[in-house]
């Protein structure tokens, strides 16, 4: 479920309902087991509707940062924490970034602290956020999240040929390509969003002949199509 308290405040910066006060108690051991497993030297974090306190077990998934872990453990740890948690979330996401991803001044860099700072609760380890100030809701904002779209593209065009399952790609095809477009959303009325349905309604309202497609898009961020090979290329 979206977050109903993201949005803008009145001195134009990112708002949002992440906070540690409001992670559902049915999550609690989950995030406590992950705690345990990260070593002291690595950063933790929760977002997601787990952050914000819409999450609802066992269907929601739990979504974990982590900073200064290599990706080989994230891996492993999101694998044995799934299925530890079986019971509790669908799934435990987790994603390994390091500390140089958050420094500079390139687009990838600076939407990576806009998500530390607005996005994520601190769970463990150091936190780099801790001195980052509240980030205007802004084009660059929407460009740091949504810079690395070309990036992505060229992935999915390479993992495509590579043979891999058209119907996963097209779910996380759907989900990145919308955030972008709740980017030009954001940007457009104003705004900020990351809501992946308000994006394709609002935009579809703005660009009409686009409206059929961002329509078949969230469909398949939601999983609820599985198209051909042929079909996801094209898009």
């Amino acid at each position: 479920m979206h977050d109903p308290l993201e949005g803008v405040t009145a001195l134009g910066t990112i708002e949002t309902g992440a906070g540690r006060e409001r992670v559902p108690a049915g999550f609690e051991p989950v995030l406590e087991a992950a705690t345990q497993s990260v070593d002291g030297g690595a950063s933790l974090y929760v977002y997601g509707s787990v952050a914000t306190g819409m999450a609802q077990p066992p269907q929601s998934d739990v979504d974990l940062l982590t900073v200064g872990l290599p990706s080989a453990a994230a891996e492993v740890l999101s694998r044995e924490l799934s299925a530890q948690f079986v019971d509790r979330c669908r799934d435990v996401e987790v994603a390994a970034a390091q500390p140089d991803d958050f420094t500079g001044q390139g687009d990838a860099a600076y939407g990576g602290r806009v998500f530390l700072r607005h996005y994520c609760v601190h769970l463990a380890g150091p936190d780099p956020a801790v001195d980052l100030p509240a980030f205007a809701a802004d084009a660059r904002a929407a460009r740091g999240f949504n810079g690395d779209i070309a990036q992505h593209a060229d992935r999915w065009r390479a993992e495509l040929a590579a043979g891999r399952d058209p119907a996963e790609l097209s779910r996380r095809l759907g989900r990145k390509s919308l955030l972008a477009v709740a980017g030009l959303v954001s940007v457009h009325d104003k705004t900020w969003t990351t809501d992946r349905a308000r994006a394709a309604t609002r935009w579809g309202q703005i660009e009409p002949t686009h409206e059929a497609d961002l329509r078949s898009l969230f469909s398949w961020s939601q999983g609820e199509a599985a198209p051909d090979r042929e079909t996801v290329g094209a898009v």
